[in-house]
């Protein structure tokens, strides 16, 4: 009936899940989408509607309990997350699912997240990202994050690889703002694609967006575009004789400059031991202020996995205190 919508609401889980709601389109809509479809496709010819996926998370911490929980969670697939975990000092752990098996070509995701004063959060995915090959007809896969981390809270994300398949045309931005005293450690590894399957650098193109900010102060602007088919990777402006590319971000604001400093020299030392000459390459530098960004570049992937978290390790560590586990996968 037309103007109905349906909602779905997932039971609550042990870490304090709170209403799940997920949303159906209304008629009206539907009867827009179904105007729309070009004439002469129909499903058995494969004909695919643009996916439009939404998330909303939001996270508070409890005071009575020590703990993080999960309060808001809003979800349209092919996004979804399940449960939140707790983590070892009271965290809330959440796994973010793509119930596609990864971006398809017209995909529109928004992922919107909320860690309230005081919580701390670590979001991971389930796997590498996955980004397929789309058909010619299809718009570029469009992912956007709106990030927000209050006062004294801390968010950790720490997902797998992103993998382009040959023909993949990705587009994705992040803005994230920091409140006073706000942690943020995120990370990203990129690959040229399916290497075992012959697919090394046959994407069309991939651009990643990137912002970080304290209140109205711009702390990082990062603008990421590789086109291989027009530009060669391996030029020195860009990838080199590498591969594979990763970076993380660490971040708590209202820091001394001086503790920068000190973090920095300690990561730079770790960088230059991690380097292999060849098959790896680490660097770590400086923010305008309230945090440092590490580089890696490699032959292989290893490498890049494998170093990213000894450096969240350090940095964890120096900033807060403690180190984590990384997170345990599910599936």
């Amino acid at each position: 009936m037309e103007g109905v919508s349906t909602w779905m609401r997932a039971p609550g889980s042990e870490s304090g899940v709170g209403a799940a709601e997920q949303v159906a389109v209304t008629g009206s809509e539907r009867e827009q989408r179904l105007a729309a479809r070009p004439r002469g496709l129909s499903h058995a010819q494969g004909y695919r509607p643009e996916v439009a996926g939404w998330l909303r998370l939001g996270f508070g911490y409890e005071r009575t309990t020590g703990r993080s929980r999960l309060l808001v969670q809003e979800q349209r697939p092919p996004l979804q997350v399940v449960r939140a975990f707790s983590t070892d000092e009271g965290g809330a752990l959440v796994h973010v699912h793509n119930l596609s098996g990864g971006v398809l070509g017209g995909d529109r995701c928004a992922l919107e997240i909320e860690v309230g004063p005081g919580a701390r959060v670590m979001l991971t995915s389930t796997g590498a990202t996955r980004l397929y090959r789309p058909r010619a007809e299809d718009r570029p896969a469009l992912q956007r994050w709106q990030v927000h981390v209050g006062a004294g809270a801390l968010l950790e994300h720490l997902p797998d690889a992103l993998i382009p398949f040959a023909g993949a045309r990705y587009r994705q931005e992040v803005l994230i703002s920091l409140a006073e005293d706000a942690g943020l450690f995120w990370w990203e590894i990129v690959a040229p694609g399916r290497v075992a399957r012959g697919e090394c650098f046959a994407y069309e193109w991939l651009e990643l967006l990137f912002t970080i900010s304290r209140g109205e102060f711009p702390l990082a602007l990062e603008r990421f575009r590789l086109e291989p088919q027009q530009r060669s990777p391996g030029t020195l402006a860009r990838l080199g004789p590498f591969r594979y590319c990763a970076s993380l971000y660490v971040c708590r604001t209202g820091q001394p400059r001086q503790r920068w400093a000190d973090l920095e020299a300690e990561l730079a030392g770790l960088a230059q031991e991690l380097s292999q000459s060849g098959a790896c390459l680490w660097g770590v530098s400086r923010l305008v202020a309230d945090g440092l960004v590490v580089r890696g570049l490699a032959q292989e992937g290893l490498p890049l996995s494998a170093g990213l978290p000894q450096f969240w390790r350090l940095a964890r560590l120096r900033l807060y205190g403690r180190t984590l586990p990384l997170p345990r996968k599910i599936t």
